[in-house]
């Protein structure tokens, strides 16, 4: 031990391996040798240096007290002192389990699907390709969200799990790093803007090291939702429209800042809470809605309806609606995968603009010629 060593071999040791160490130590990361590479995201932040990435989550649920920081980096890269308490992830990943079905379609678009070896409650997931996966006994069914079976993680041992959280109480966060497990916090669901949501693509091509791919990916479906949005730039909104449904006693409508009725205001209608500040939605009472929105000419409703009957058992005085007499009512919940997942809610975060081009086609119907909803079915 070192107080039995004689003072002179101590002190020459001391400074032996204290040079050393300055001699082996990285320089401090500089953020101006590098861009971020997000245009779109407020969330997200990937900062590219020459061994390795700086990814920056912050905002990852409404009132998040803290950001967090990753740092990906290949096998023998070396990284700043500086950096040396964040997360390391080595990169690329050779197997990767997901908690968001939104993440599904990411993994297709960059091809690495067949690194997924996880995802909680897979019935959830629509994508045919990913159900093949998880039919052959690739994608193990790992439990729910807020309860991963752990045993089963620390089993498959995949070099990441990509999850979420809702508030700033997450224990279950809490039990997968004490467990061993390599965690990535991720907040796509907590973009406003429609190209915002999509551009995490960018984070799966940093986590595959396939750069490149993703921001190609991501240039084609910003281009053709610019397009889209240019089509109708000299429109007016002449389409009057209610949103949403009621669940219980409360009809909640999408407020004035909120990813849907974003949307709206880009495919050129009258959306008519657009006044409403904030994001997310509000929750009325039905009398509120009617005297609002009697008159609206379309209603997109929310729930997965198919028909106008089926839409009227939920609630019969949804007949009191003048789009609900025109037939004017459209959903873009209707269309399920083979075990039930909502399709809209896996592929439409990232493409936007088949999105759009869906509203597009509602609110101006003598555009688009030809085109054939994505999403969107009329109730009849």
């Amino acid at each position: 031990m070192r107080h039995l060593l004689p003072k002179m071999v101590f002190v020459a040791s001391f400074f032996i391996l204290t040079g050393c160490k300055k001699n082996e130590k990285t320089e401090t990361v500089k953020t101006e040798d590098a861009k971020n590479s997000i245009e779109y995201a407020s969330g997200l932040s990937i900062l590219k240096y020459d061994d390795y990435s700086v990814v920056t989550v912050s905002n990852p649920w409404p009132n998040a007290n803290k950001d967090f920081k990753y740092i990906l980096k290949e096998k023998e890269a070396k990284v700043p002192d500086s950096l040396q308490s964040y997360t390391t992830i080595q990169v690329p990943l050779t197997s990767v389990v997901v908690t968001s079905t939104t993440n599904i379609p990411f993994l297709e678009m960059l091809e690495v699907e067949n690194n997924l070896v996880g995802f909680p409650h897979t019935d959830y997931i629509s994508s045919e390709k990913t159900r093949a996966l998880i039919d052959k006994g690739s994608v193990k069914n790992v439990g729910q969200n807020e309860k991963l079976n752990i045993e089963q993680l620390i089993e498959l041992s995949p070099d990441l799990i990509v999850t979420f959280g809702v508030d700033n109480n997450n224990p279950m966060l809490d039990n997968l790093k004490k467990s061993g497990l390599n965690v990535l916090i991720q907040g796509d669901w907590m973009e406003q803007s429609p190209l915002g949501k999509a551009e995490w693509i960018k984070l799966y091509g940093a986590l595959f090291g396939k750069e490149e791919q993703a921001k190609e990916l991501f240039d084609k479906i910003v281009q053709s939702y610019n397009q889209a949005k240019k089509m109708v730039a000299d429109k007016p909104a002449t389409s009057k429209v209610l949103y949403g449904s009621m669940y219980e006693d409360v009809w909640y409508v999408a407020k004035g800042n909120s990813w849907v009725a974003e949307f709206m205001k880009d495919a050129k209608a009258n959306y008519l809470w657009a006044d409403l500040k904030g994001t997310g939605s509000e929750g009325l009472s039905f009398e509120k809605v009617l005297d609002k929105a009697k008159t609206a000419n379309i209603w997109i409703a929310s729930g997965s309806f198919k028909s106008l009957e089926e839409l009227q058992k939920a609630n019969p005085h949804y007949g009191e609606f003048d789009a609900f007499k025109n037939k004017s009512i459209y959903s873009f919940e209707g269309k399920l995968g083979a075990k039930g997942g909502t399709v809209y809610y896996e592929l439409a975060p990232s493409r936007p603009d088949l999105v759009l081009k869906d509203y597009i086609k509602i609110f101006h119907p003598d555009l688009l010629s030809g085109y054939e909803f994505t999403f969107a079915s009329k109730l009849n």
